[in-house]
């Protein structure tokens, strides 16, 4: 669990891209900037053609559902 103010798995994911992206290009921090902000300071997302770095708090967790009785039994034939 992640507390306010400490790294997540977003911002661990998102650091280790950029710092690949440094050595890879030779990029500079005002470079990196430059390529990942808007004109008003935003950041954009980091993409790569179509697919797209997402925050993974954004996607939704879909948990497992009991079902007991609902799942057919292979072993037990329908027609007993």
């Amino acid at each position: 669990m992640y507390l306010a103010g400490e790294k997540t798995p977003y911002s661990d994911t998102w650091w280790r891209i950029i710092r690949m992206l440094t050595e890879r290009h030779h990029w500079s921090w005002m470079d990196v900037r430059r390529r990942f902000t808007t004109p008003v300071g935003r950041w954009k997302p980091i993409t790569g053609g179509q697919v797209e770095l997402r925050k993974i708090a954004a996607i939704p967790v879909t948990r497992y559902r009991y079902r007991s009785t609902a799942i057919p039994n292979l072993w037990i034939p329908e027609h007993a």
